[in-house]
């Protein structure tokens, strides 16, 4: 079990919740809202090495 990113809810992240890692559509909706109105930005430019796992 993991917390919603938007509203703190206790979520699952298992594959039957397709709004994952969101708790429902509307947090999903409202997060992409806020990129697409460009509230979020990425404080880093993108390196490699931030594509592996360690």
């Amino acid at each position: 079990m993991s917390k919603c990113p938007r509203c703190e809810k206790v979520t699952s992240n298992k594959k039957e919740n397709k709004f994952r890692p969101f708790c429902s559509e509307k947090c999903k909706l409202i997060d992409f809202g806020t990129w697409a109105n460009e509230e979020n930005s990425i404080s880093r430019p993108i390196k490699s090495e931030d594509f592996y796992e360690d």
